[in-house]
């Protein structure tokens, strides 16, 4: 059976992979339980200074799996057993993906999503905690949650529209509208957009000089920033 993640130390800086790529890196509770247990990893190692967090294949993270809605067969479920199963989904989803959500911006650790293509819904989540966002060319970004008849919320919302503004966040959530990287680079949401070949090496140069400086001043000017948008650090 193959990890959910894999995880690579280079002195100060960690890398953590989605490793999912024959089901696009999509999120089950599984899996997001395995990545919020291996961001704990990384705030309690000391030697840890810069994390990145990228995907395999060709996707960043496709959201939530699909086969939690369909039968084991892989057959779609009768109506009214799929509204169930959304339903459940909707009132444990956004618990979810907040508490990863909340360990990853709360770091006190630097951290840069390297994004190396689709980010959707829970991967769109993840990817606004990060302190820095590179993203591939190709990469899109959208919450698919209101179409599934699921509401968005919660932390990553919260972020979202402080992020967007109130008029784009109700298009990116209301409409579900999807983004292309070049668009979300303009808007100021992007750090970076790069061709394949040069996203690992962009995000390892940028970890590099992260990890050169005052773990300290890092670190405390990190947390005045993140209280601006994603509330006190409460551990």
């Amino acid at each position: 059976m193959t990890e959910n993640f894999l995880v690579d130390h280079d002195g100060p800086i960690t890398t953590i992979t989605f490793n999912r790529p024959e089901r696009r890196n999509c999120l089950d509770q599984a899996v997001i339980l395995d990545f919020e247990r291996h961001l704990h990893a990384v705030r309690d190692d000391r030697d840890c200074r810069v994390l990145i967090v990228t995907g395999k294949g060709t996707a960043f993270c496709a959201g939530a799996d699909k086969a939690m809605f369909e039968s084991p067969a892989g057959a779609e479920v009768d109506p009214a057993e799929r509204r169930r199963r959304m339903g459940e989904f909707g009132k444990r989803w956004p618990r979810l993906i907040g508490r990863a959500f909340d360990v990853l911006a709360h770091l006190d650790q630097i951290t840069i999503g390297a994004i190396n293509g689709h980010a959707v819904g829970g991967g769109w989540s993840f990817a606004l905690a990060f302190d820095f966002a590179i993203a591939v060319e190709a990469a899109e970004f959208w919450v698919p949650e209101v179409d599934l008849d699921v509401p968005y919320r919660g932390a990553p919302a919260s972020v979202l529209a402080a992020t967007l503004g109130p008029w784009r966040a109700k298009e990116a959530i209301l409409m579900c509208r999807h983004y292309k990287a070049d668009e979300l680079f303009a808007m100021g949401v992007l750090n970076r957009v790069v061709k394949p070949d040069t996203l690992m090496p962009a995000a390892q140069e940028l970890a590099k000089r992260m990890a050169a400086k005052s773990r300290e001043a890092l670190a405390s000017s990190k947390r005045d920033i993140n209280a601006v948008f994603f509330g006190q650090r409460l551990f």
